[in-house]
């Protein structure tokens, strides 16, 4: 009779789980449908890039959020078909000693854009919100002091003319919890789980508490934060795309199609024999 009353009882946990499935399975994207798009949004990405080179525009975007919730990913799609003399990404290590003992924002203001140029920080000045305030880096006085300055320090960014963007990336917990069991066990991803990334996963309030002091704190109207839900990163990578697009107006410059001119003849020129050279090895 037990067992028939915990088969009586299954109908309804797996009910529950195909509709779970279900609802995963339509925030799911094909890899058709999601290469397809992102081929579309990387011409446009090309299209701003040349309208902020042409405009002498100055760009800021600032990528912060949970370990593992996908900001590396749609900052690499971003950059992928981008010049590296237009887009670049600052990626900053912890600070020095003598980083330490200068104004808190001054490595940070080094690494701002010139006209024509769009940088990308993947983590930023929100350190001190966010990890430095959890893992104790920082003084309360300090990250009190930060509150209170980054506001300003933001509006007078923007005075100067900086178009400044700020992305939030979320991710449940389950799924950071997968996500970081697989950089566990994939060799080529075990690079990406530090030992600060473990520590934020036991901390996962102590975080959330911090991230909502800071969006209390520094979402204001010349510079609000534009949340991400990163559960599902190939959406989550479009999402974002498709709305940096469409904060920066632009127009097309696409150049007038473009003819090779003639190679120039080899007259009276004899080139040095190829066993002259060092070939790489053609292992495959």
């Amino acid at each position: 009779m037990g067992n028939k009353k915990q088969k009586r009882g299954n109908p309804q946990g797996e009910q529950n789980r195909r509709a779970a499935d279900q609802a995963n399975s339509k925030r799911t994207i094909s890899n058709k449908d999601y290469e397809k798009a992102l081929a579309k949004l990387q011409i446009e990405l090309v299209k701003l890039q040349e309208w902020i080179k042409h405009q002498g525009l100055k760009v800021v975007v600032v990528f912060e959020g949970r370990d593992a919730a996908g900001k590396g990913g749609a900052i690499k799609r971003i950059t992928e078909c981008l010049s590296p003399r237009v887009a670049r990404v600052v990626a900053l290590p912890a600070p020095t000693e003598r980083e330490s003992t200068q104004w808190y924002f001054q490595r940070y203001v080094q690494h701002l854009p010139a006209a024509g140029e769009m940088v990308m920080f993947d983590r930023s000045w929100y350190n001190r919100a966010g990890v430095e305030k959890v893992m104790g880096f920082c003084s309360e006085e300090e990250h009190a002091e930060f509150l209170r300055s980054c506001p300003e320090f933001e509006r007078m960014l923007v005075r100067s003319g900086i178009i400044l963007i700020k992305y939030w990336f979320s991710v449940c917990n389950e799924e950071q919890e997968r996500r970081f069991q697989k950089r566990i066990h994939h060799p080529t991803k075990r690079w990406k789980l530090s030992p600060m990334d473990l520590e934020s996963r036991s901390r996962w309030v102590e975080y959330s508490i911090a991230k909502d002091e800071m969006f209390a704190h520094t979402d204001i109207k010349q510079a609000p934060w534009y949340v991400v839900d990163g559960d599902v990163k190939k959406r989550a990578r479009l999402n974002v795309i498709s709305h940096l697009l469409s904060l920066i107006s632009y127009k097309d410059l696409t150049p007038e199609p473009i003819e090779l001119p003639p190679r120039q003849e080899e007259i009276g020129y004899v080139r040095p024999p190829l066993s002259d050279q060092t070939f790489v090895p053609e292992v495959y």
